[in-house]
């Protein structure tokens, strides 16, 4: 393990990126990773300073090994540019996406917030994204170059916004054939505010339905291709209703999939102290993290320890991710952390991690896993 350097450089950097336009502040950061992603020199550089390896943290799932539970969720990396930067930075995985099958630009702009008095952002993006054929020439030029530090991958897959919701499997279907063999896990985001219908897509039977075709598909492409089976997982929306959630859950379980990702950003805009929030768009961070080890928790009650489960929401601290982890979460995930905390926030979370296991006796991350539920 390595001894973090105190001094978070991004304390005095932080307000100056905030004077900017979000989505500008948004495309410089991504851009100064994408070039760094690019130039080993710049990578070794990032990963003495950030990375933090911590042996009680680390395990095995779906057949993958995670040197810690720490990912960066979907949404900040959309076409699969800054993978190697980002685990530089010390995230033990990274997803990327959403990316649907054709290029799309997304919402009309603008359509990124920040929320400082409440530590949110509320986005109304709409999967902006080069496509899948773009995203696939990326992962492939990854994975054929000696990167040091790989980290599993995984892809979050959407459909087009004018795909009619009734063809969504064909949108599916299109991006889980292109990308199988280039994702280490893929999930199927059913649960963005920001596309028109889709969370209509966790209703049980069209989740069951949906999931199952994914799963077959998934088992072709492996014998097609002499590929080991890649984990399917499934992103859930918070603003479930709790009959709602336990059909969604069951029909999950009923299909066979390998996880759930809960969850993705809310609708609800209850308890805010900013003013002038736009009303439409997901909302996350702070005012999310409540409401997501709620249904962490729920869905550990409804799927046992059988189905893992990736924590999201409101997550910018070690305690943070320790309760996610103690209500049931095996990994957690971060995004609007990332951008209020800044570039030491994986590894300040995992080192924060170790310190809290190891006081509460715990040997291994594993063992801390649903705890609290009962």
């Amino acid at each position: 393990m390595r001894r973090l350097d105190p001094v978070h450089f991004y304390e005095w950097l932080r307000p100056l990126f905030f004077t900017m336009d979000p989505e500008r502040a948004h495309a410089l950061v991504y851009d100064a990773l994408a070039a760094g992603s690019r130039f080993p020199p710049a990578l070794s550089a990032l990963a003495w300073r950030y990375q933090w390896r911590d042996p009680l943290l680390s395990q095995e799932l779906w057949g993958l090994l995670f040197d810690g539970p720490v990912g960066l969720a979907a949404g900040f990396d959309k076409d699969a540019q800054a993978v190697p930067a980002l685990a530089a930075l010390g995230f033990h995985f990274v997803e990327v996406g959403t990316v649907t099958p054709r290029p799309q630009s997304g919402n009309p702009k603008p359509r990124l917030f920040r929320l400082p008095a409440d530590s949110a952002l509320v986005n109304r993006m709409g999967f902006n994204n080069e496509g899948m054929e773009a995203m696939a020439r990326r992962l492939q030029a990854w994975r054929r170059r000696p990167v040091a530090g790989r980290v599993p991958v995984g892809v979050n897959l959407g459909k087009n916004r004018d795909t009619p919701l009734e063809r969504a499997i064909e949108d599916f279907l299109a991006g889980l054939r292109r990308l199988y063999g280039l994702a280490d896990y893929l999930v199927v985001n059913v649960s963005s505010p920001n596309t028109p219908g889709l969370r209509l897509l966790q209703e049980a039977d069209t989740l069951r339905d949906l999931l199952t075709t994914l799963l077959q598909a998934g088992q072709e492409q492996a014998l097609t291709h002499g590929l080991t089976p890649r984990p399917l997982l499934v992103k859930l929306a918070p603003d479930l209703s709790p009959a709602h959630l336990e059909a969604s859950v069951g029909a999950a379980l009923d299909a066979g999939v390998s996880g759930i990702i809960a969850t993705n950003t809310t609708s609800s805009r209850e308890g805010l102290q900013s003013t002038g929030v736009p009303s439409d768009g997901g909302l996350s961070g702070r005012p999310l993290r409540n409401r997501a080890n709620a249904m962490v928790a729920a869905i550990r009650r409804l799927a046992g320890p059988r189905l893992p489960i990736i924590g999201v929401g409101g997550i910018f601290t070690g305690a943070d991710a320790y309760e996610r982890i103690r209500a049931g979460a095996s990994l957690v995930q971060v995004y609007t952390g990332f951008i209020y905390r800044g570039p030491s926030l994986a590894s300040d979370v995992a080192r924060e991690l170790g310190l809290l296991l190891r006081r509460d006796g715990f040997e291994r991350i594993t063992d801390a896993v649903g705890v609290d539920v009962h």
